[in-house]
């Protein structure tokens, strides 16, 4: 080129280019090659192509951006791909005694492209024994003492390593990841409806509801006692926690008492002689709800509409004001819609970004936009769909018709379009009866395989990178 450009023009006009144009102008000269490879140039891709991507997940071994950004792409590429023994190892891990009632992940959700990626989930049983397994290596971590009763569900803290369980009889125990010992523990008075784990700004808690309709707020680890509010009387309540933690929405399927928010922080400081922070709902007979990931508090809740024929699916956003009497909580509805009358009543329902709803009926998946745009229909399962997982960049199903359906996310568009890639498959119909629950983290996906007599085993797919081929990049 003549006039030559300068290095510091020379970076600026790269700094249009997409990755494999980056990567092909490194092939001009040494001089084009060296500013191509320039740090800021890749953190950029990086930041633009997964707005999560942050410098503290350049783990040992990722030396650079660049290696980031292809590393990345390779594994993504791979995940959409779905080829077995090229893509991803499949592998079975049996261990408990009884069926598997709820299953977490407790390592955290980081890409790591050195060989010491691990993925780590927990599980709880009818065996009455809570359990760490190594996905990659298909092995039992460690496994708790047989407990007083069996145990029916569980929540983690990755960032704390801390490991929440409950039996049936309401008995709630902390326990360390790292070797399964008990820290602490908390009895209900009655079995619990729900449990959420808190990672809030002012420090981590865990909320409990209980089957009579009361809500607990315990510190973590220690499970000491915050407070104890009644929301719903004799009626057993779900939770469902704000991305930032600073509101939870408590519910009680199918009944004339409205769904209530709580702000959080009142939870976690009662003043003498008065209640929580909260507001009701203006609706009725809720069924499901779930929060938009990208927004701070931004609520979907699925409902019947007033005459209670239709259900109906409403958009709120929720605001703390400060008055002259405290806090109060400002709920503006910002869309709703009825869904088609041909559609059977949802029985899972999550959100992604923070426009889009992914409603699961039968074996069918749906998407919709929050003003009832319909997408996208899938009917991909021949049996009914009984999980459903979504993040960022793909959504997952499990289905009795004993498979996971894999779908990733295009997002060139106004509305992110979902593909339909493949199914990972799991064992002989002989034996199974179906997936029950299905997990992910970066890099495997974790099913829950019903087997016969009440019992259930893992079944693992990891799918790994170790060398970031330009040739997966877009």
């Amino acid at each position: 080129m003549e006039p030559q450009l300068g290095l510091h023009e020379l970076l600026h006009v790269f700094s249009f280019l997409e990755a494999r144009d980056l990567l092909s102008a490194a092939q001009v000269d040494k001089v084009w090659n060296e500013v191509s490879r320039t740090k800021e140039l890749w953190r950029q891709l990086c930041l633009r192509r997964w707005s999560s991507c942050k410098a503290s997940q350049m783990t040992l071994g990722t030396q650079t951006w660049k290696q980031y950004y292809l590393c990345r792409s390779e594994l993504e590429f791979r995940i959409e791909s779905g080829r077995p023994e090229k893509d991803f190892i499949c592998k079975a891990i049996a261990g408990h005694n009884g069926g598997i009632d709820e299953l977490a992940y407790i390592s955290t959700n980081e890409c790591r492209f050195d060989g010491q990626e691990k993925s780590v989930v927990c599980t709880v049983s009818s065996d009455s024994t809570v359990r760490a397994w190594d996905v990659q290596e298909g092995t039992e971590i460690w496994s708790s003492p047989l407990q007083p009763a069996a145990l029916v569900n569980l929540v983690t803290y990755p960032r704390l390593q801390l490991v929440v369980t409950v039996d049936k009889l309401g008995l709630i125990k902390v326990w360390k990841a790292e070797n399964g010992r008990e820290w602490a523990s908390f009895s209900l008075p009655t079995y619990s409806s729900a449990l959420q784990a808190c990672d809030h700004p002012e420090g981590p808690f865990l909320l409990v509801a209980s089957a009579e309709g009361i809500l607990y707020a315990l510190t973590m680890p220690q499970l000491q006692l915050l407070s104890r509010t009644s929301v719903f009387p004799s009626s057993p309540t779900s939770l469902l926690c704000s991305p930032d933690c600073q509101w939870v929405l408590a519910s009680t399927q199918d009944s004339d008492l409205g769904p209530k928010v709580f702000y959080t922080r009142s939870l976690l400081c009662l003043v003498e002689d008065e209640p929580p922070v909260s507001t009701t709902l203006p609706i009725w007979l809720t069924s499901r709800a779930c929060w938009a990931p990208d927004e701070t508090a931004r609520l979907m809740v699925m409902h019947r509409n007033n005459d209670s024929r239709q259900l109906a699916i409403t958009t709120y956003e929720l605001g703390a004001k400060q008055s002259q009497e405290g806090v109060d909580v400002v709920v503006q509805q910002i869309a709703s819609f009825l869904l088609p009358d041909t559609m059977a009543p949802p029985h899972l329902m999550k959100g992604h970004g923070s426009q889009m709803i992914l409603l699961v009926s039968g074996s069918e998946l749906v998407l919709f936009t929050i003003q009832g745009l319909q997408l996208a229909a899938f009917q991909d399962h021949q049996k009914p769909v009984t999980s459903l997982w979504v993040d960022q960049s793909r959504v997952l199903t499990a289905s009795l018709d004993l498979s996971l359906r894999v779908y990733v996310w295009n997002k060139e568009n106004k509305f992110p379009v979902l593909k339909s890639c493949y199914h990972l498959l799991g064992g002989s119909h002989r034996w199974a009866s179906g997936f029950t629950h299905v997990e992910s983290d970066s890099t495997s996906i974790v099913g829950v395989e019903a087997r016969g007599v009440g019992t259930s085993i893992l079944r693992s797919y990891c799918f790994s990178t170790r060398h970031g081929s330009e040739d997966c990049v877009e």
